[in-house]
């Protein structure tokens, strides 16, 4: 008898680069979406470096959508994962030092 599957991988990379900063990107599709979101996705966008989170995008259960710049928590509004995974690739290119 098979399981059935919870989550299903949609991508997953990491990047290190020259200068120490790391993108790395998870997205699964969900057979439900995770409370409070309404979509079917569950993401984790990170760029930073292994010591500082410089912008990070998620949707844990009981957050919904959100992004961090720096320190500081944002309520996102997701609309598609081309979308977000351009908004994510605005915010690294606009990043600065708090």
């Amino acid at each position: 008898m098979m399981q059935s599957m919870k989550a299903k991988p949609i991508a997953k990379s990491k990047d290190v680069r020259s200068d120490g900063t790391i993108i790395e990107i998870t997205i699964w599709e969900l057979l439900t979406p995770t409370p409070p979101s309404t979509h079917s996705y569950k993401y984790r966008l990170y760029f930073g470096t292994r010591e500082t989170c410089r912008v990070r995008y998620d949707n844990e259960r009981g957050k919904g959508d959100h992004k961090h710049i720096n320190s500081t928590e944002i309520e996102y509004t997701f609309n598609t994962l081309n979308q977000l995974l351009d908004d994510f690739e605005n915010d690294i290119a606009n990043w600065s030092e708090p």
